[in-house]
């Protein structure tokens, strides 16, 4: 800052106090030359206390030179203008035209305590902006300026959300808070603020700031929020702050976003960042809860109170502490009165936004009559740092300045640098190093007319009045330094032949109009000298190493390229020469790109766009100029470069990761061999989840090129690495729920399922890209009767293969399931039970109430019975099956399919009558296939205490006795009793007495009836006394009538003696003596039973009987004839072998003939 920009204010500074008006001044200057950080800050510290506080009339007189410190090398001091700045809006939002420009160059600091007390300031600004804008009815350039910055600010912060700074991106969180509140309406139910703005305080006469151009950005700036709070790479900071902020929010717009607040809470409560450490997740969660109680506070929240309650409990929040949480009765019922009282007057939510689609509409048509011209680029007035020279006379000064202003020409310029470079001393004076500052915005008129002044000042140090003449002023002394010693009287001497030849040219338009013809006496030149007659052209080799050398001192000049601020200037110098010169020039800076392409990604993408401004045409070389490539290639080399380097680096999911996402998304153009090396990247599986997750924004947020990289994440879902091929799924089932793209992503799933009608699998399903190689699958030669086929067979990888992208569409596409069908009917056996294997996932999340799973069902295609019975399977293997699927099943069966097995997985929804029509079918089935049904009907394939079936296990037992000989064989009904007693689950002691109470009382005797007791009494011996009661019920029923049931009558009396002793004893002499016949062992230990008797016991006993177990007199039989008996099956034979007395050590007898 110089003196005398300082004395020029001094008019328009009559209103403040002339004591603190010299102050700051002195306190500025004295700011400017210290380099004393310290000191700086105390004095630009009390220069705000002034300005802004106490004496605000001063703001408009020092504000710009308080600004000019934003260029200075502290960050203290930069961070410190930044405040002020901040004060300086909020005490008058005038200034914003001025200092708007400073706060997004300061945005763009390198500091990063800088960029973030811009972030936190910019809340207050913007919000001090919108209201200036509300308040100005005109729309003019300085309005339109103005907001652009604004706007450009705005845009800075959205992008740092994702900034690797933590604490930026906490402010940056805050900043869109405040963003959304201020561009969103308020709602009656909602919190009120204070002094509050929103977006009804936006007139809508405002043309550069209309109302829904505000509201849609504040919708999508609330659904960044959202995608940050959901983002699984959080950090706790940040997480902890974006609740605040979402909570904030949904207390003052409740209407509009409570619902999706309190959804984002219950998913990072199900979902919460795996990266978070234990205390950290303990300090998440009990934040949550504070956050959560907080809204259960608000009456608004009142629909919600179930949610918010339920997430709380499982927050582990008591009960007493939910109840005081909740609000008063009775401010829910003045909630709701006032609610019902501002209905009249308050349009629904819907007729206003047809209201204001209407105002809005008028409002495009109002902006379609005006055109409108936005600067961009605000003009920002530069702050010389030249120090202030010594006044001699304002007048001559002033001349002076005005003098070379209409002279000083690009040419004379250049004269006076050619003349004074030679004057300047060979090492850079560290005085110049240290006090260096670069000029802002040179080139500009100001700053031409700040050097036309400097000029001026220099030539009346000199002596020098404007007309060439000596200046009638005393010449000061001035110390200068050795630099301004050698400058001076060059400066002079150029102006001297500057005003000389002035004067001949006047002199000679004198001469002319006064007619009179001056000769020029011509003088003698002096021979000049010629490079060419002293110099030798360098080899190619040393002209190369000369232009390499040169560009690596370019190169390595990065650092004083910081510290002088011309950073962008660099960028622009090496990345003209990487696009301009030879391949050895561009290997060089590519190289040094690669060293850090972490620190250097933004000169790699000023060289991008440069290489793209070639091939588009908007840059063009020189035409002595020739490359050998041409300029799509050299891009194309560029970015494929560039993608291989961060491609191969370890951690994608770090910091090079989001390179990457950065260079994709950012590039001008991603070339298709681009995409190729992404492709490769995706197929390796330690960097498939960024290379993935990169491909699928890239489909999004690049429209242009979508399908080239859909294509690309589509044919991952084939992979053969299963991590790759599930985040691939993954991917496209997202994409494919947006909607968009659902016809092309369907349309690749069908093609692909079609591949299974093919004999072969084709090429497209082999190759490094697709984790398999076509050479391990075994080739069998199949000749056609042409006689020269050599077809690959079918792997079950390949049929997987074709399937995966189908399967994982079908919950989705429901309606999907019926190609399925058809491709089905038309495959091979062994691609059928791989396609059966496969269904179980995806016919789960169909859901047996699937209307197209119904209608499957029913319209069954011939040949896809299988297909439907695994579908039903797999939908009632846990659950009962529906009404609907139950009668969509019945009528299939009785009208087109025959099969019984189709009935197996809807038996729990038949009636009784039909499961034991069916059982005869049921049980000729193979033996795994009767051991699913015996589990359904019996319940032991689920845990569900909600199982029901038509059959109790009692009356299924009792069925498989009852089952006519005729229609199935007597050993296929041994094998189904024989898994029913293997489920002692389900058939207990008190179940088989059950059974053999109702099978004693059928008539005739069930053949298996005495096979059925023997076994029971092996499993359960305690049924022993129930067992005795029904063999001499048998005998009242004459059971030796029917000669299976009697043999196994016999064989039973063996097993349970001596307790079956007494049952012999009441037994027919015939029929003992038959009984002894068949088994002869039983004599001896009855007869010795009998003897152990007292004299009165065995007088009860009939002499025959007596007679019979002595063996004196055989007993006719006679008594019945055995022709014209029941016969039981002649197949039916029960061979029982011989057990220990303890019957606790019984096993199960083998079945009848297969002893």
């Amino acid at each position: 800052m110089s003196l005398q920009d300082i004395e020029e204010r001094d008019d328009t500074a009559t209103e403040e106090d002339g004591s603190s008006y010299n102050k700051i001044v002195d306190w500025l200057n004295e700011a400017s030359v210290t380099s004393e950080t310290t000191t700086k800050t105390e004095i630009l510290s009390k220069v705000q206390e002034i300005i802004v506080k106490k004496e605000p009339g001063l703001l408009n007189s020092f504000l710009d030179e308080v600004i000019a410190f934003q260029s200075d090398r502290n960050s203290d001091v930069r961070r410190l203008v930044v405040g002020i700045i901040e004060e300086a809006v909020k005490k008058d939002s005038n200034v914003l035209p001025r200092v708007a420009p400073s706060l997004l160059l300061l945005l763009q600091d390198g500091s990063a305590q800088v960029q973030k007390r811009v972030v936190q300031a910019a809340a207050q600004v913007y919000r001090a902006a919108l209201a200036w804008l509300a308040d100005a009815h005109t729309s003019h350039e300085v309005l339109e300026a103005t907001w652009n910055a604004i706007t450009a600010i705005k845009a800075q912060i959205v992008y740092l959300v994702d900034c690797e700074n933590d604490g930026i991106r906490t402010h940056a969180v805050k900043f869109l808070e405040n963003v959304v509140l201020l561009q969103t309406y308020p709602e009656p139910d909602g919190m009120v603020r204070r002094d509050d703005f929103s977006l009804e305080d936006v007139p809508m006469t405002l043309k550069i700031a209309r109302r829904r151009k505000l509201e849609e950005e504040a919708l999508m700036v609330f659904e960044l929020l959202l995608n940050f709070h959901g983002s699984p790479h959080i950090s706790s900071v940040n997480l902890m702050t974006c609740m605040g902020s979402l909570t904030l929010i949904a207390k003052m717009r409740p209407q509009l976003f409570m619902g999706k607040v309190i959804n984002a809470f219950e998913k990072l409560h199900q979902n919460l960042p795996p990266t978070l450490s234990k205390s950290q997740v303990s300090s998440v969660s009990k934040h949550l809860k504070i956050q959560l109680l907080n809204l259960l506070k608000q009456p608004s929240s009142v629909e919600f109170h179930n949610n918010i309650t339920a997430l709380l409990t499982e927050l582990g929040a008591t009960h007493q502490e939910v109840m005081r949480a909740l609000p008063h009765p009775e401010e829910l019922r003045r909630r709701q009165k006032r609610v019902a009282q501002m209905a009249p007057d308050l349009t629904p939510p819907s007729s206003k936004k047809s209201r204001l689609k209407v105002e809005y509409e008028e409002e495009a048509s109002e902006d379609d009559e005006t055109v409108q011209v936005v600067n961009s680029e605000p003009t920002v007035e530069p702050i010389s740092t030249v120090p202030a020279p010594i006044i001699l006379s304002e007048e001559v000064i002033d001349a002076a300045e005005k003098y070379i202003l209409e002279r000083l020409t690009p040419e004379v310029a250049t004269q006076l640098v050619i003349q004074n470079m030679m004057k300047l001393p060979d090492a850079v004076p560290p005085s110049f190093c240290a006090e260096y500052k670069p000029i802002p915005n040179a080139g500009s008129p100001v700053q031409i007319k700040m050097l036309c002044r400097m000029l001026a000042q220099l030539l009346c140090d000199a002596g020098m009045d404007p007309n060439g003449g000596h200046s009638k002023q005393p010449k000061m002394e001035i110390d200068d330094g050795p630099l301004e010693k050698d400058v001076k009287p060059s400066l002079t001497s150029v102006m001297t032949e500057m005003m000389d030849k002035e004067k001949e040219m006047q002199q000679a338009k004198a001469s002319q109009q006064s007619g009179t013809v001056t000769v020029k006496v011509p003088k003698q030149r002096v021979r000049t000298l010629k490079l060419s007659e002293i110099t030798k052209p360098l080899t190619t080799e040393t002209r190369g190493n000369m232009m390499r050398a040169a560009v690596k001192r370019i190169l390595k000049a990065e650092r004083a390229a910081a510290v002088g601020g011309v950073m962008p200037v660099r960028s622009k110098i090496i990345s003209t020469l990487a696009v301009t010169f030879n391949t050895d020039v561009r290997d060089v800076i590519l190289e040094f790109l690669l060293e850090d392409i972490r620190g250097r990604i933004d000169l790699a993408f000023a060289w991008l766009y440069e290489e793209y401004s070639f091939m588009q045409g908007f840059s063009r070389l020189p035409p002595f100029i020739k490359r050998e490539e041409t300029p799509e290639h050299r891009y194309d080399k560029l970015l494929c470069s560039l993608v291989k380097s961060l491609g191969d680096r370890p951690g994608q999911e770090g910091k090079d990761g989001s390179l990457l996402f950065r260079l994709f998304l950012e590039a001008p153009l991603v070339t298709d061999e681009a995409v190729d090396v992404l492709r490769r990247i995706c197929g390796d599986r330690s960097r498939a989840a960024a290379g993935i997750s990169l491909l699928q924004e890239l489909v999004v947020r690049r429209p242009p090129r979508k399908i080239v990289f859909l294509n690309a994440l589509l044919m991952h879902t084939a992979h053969e690495e299963p991590e790759v091929r599930t985040r691939a799924l993954d991917a496209v089932t997202q994409l494919y729920e947006r909607g968009e793209l659902r016809s092309i992503i369907e349309e690749y799933a069908m093609l692909y399922l079609s591949f299974l009608r093919l004999p072969s699998p084709p090429d497209v399903l082999f190759g490094p890209d697709r984790g398999r190689q076509k050479s391990t699958i075994p080739v069998i030669e199949c000749r056609s009767t042409t006689g020269e086929v050599a077809a690959t067979p079918w792997s079950e990888e390949a049929v997987r293969a074709c399937l995966y992208l189908y399967l994982a569409l079908l919950p989705l596409n429901e309606e999907m399931i019926h190609e399925l069908a058809r491709v089905y009917v038309q495959t091979a056996a062994d691609m059928k039970r791989t396609i059966l294997r496969l269904l179980e996932q995806p016919v789960r999340g169909m859901g047996m109430d699937s209307p197209q799973l119904l209608r499957l069902v029913e319209e069954c295609p011939k040949g896809a019975e299988t297909l439907v019975t695994r579908v039903i399977h797999i939908l009632t293997e846990k659950t009962p099956p529906s009404a609907e699927l139950v009668a969509r099943v019945r009528e299939l069966y009785h009208t087109r399919v025959s099969d019984v097995r189709f009935l197996i997985p809807v038996l729990n929804g038949l009636s009784k009558k039909e499961v034991i029509a069916a059982l005869p079918k049921l049980i000729k089935l193979n033996p795994v296939v009767v051991k699913e049904v015996f589990n359904r009907l019996l319940g032991t394939h689920t845990e569900s205490p909600s199982h029901m079936s038509p059959l109790t296990p009692a009356e299924l037992l009792i069925a498989l006795h009852s089952i006519d000989p005729s229609k199935c064989e007597l050993k296929t009904v041994i094998k189904a009793t024989s898994l029913c007693f293997s489920e002692k689950q389900a058939y207990s002691q008190e179940v088989l007495a059950v059974v053999l109470q109702h099978l004693m009382e059928m008539t005739p005797l069930p053949t298996l009836l005495m096979r059925t007791v023997i076994q029971s009494l092996s499993l359960y011996p305690r049924l022993i006394g129930f067992v005795m009661n029904i063999l001499q019920r048998l005998i009242l029923k004459q059971v030796w009538k029917q000669k299976k049931v009697w043999e196994g009558f016999i064989k039973c009396c063996q097993r349970t003696k001596p307790q079956s002793f007494q049952v012999l004893l009441q037994l027919p002499p015939a029929q003992l003596s038959d009984v002894f016949q068949v088994s002869p062992d039983l004599r001896q230990p009855l007869l010795a039973h009998v003897t152990a008797f007292t004299d009165n016991q065995r007088a009860h006993i009939p002499k025959s009987i007596m007679d019979v177990l002595l063996g004196s007199k055989r007993t006719s039989n006679d008594e019945y004839d055995v022709d014209t008996e029941a016969r039981s099956p002649s197949d039916l034979t029960i061979d029982i072998k011989e057990e220990p007395e303890d019957y606790n050590s019984r096993s199960e007898p083998a079945p009848p003939g297969l002893e």
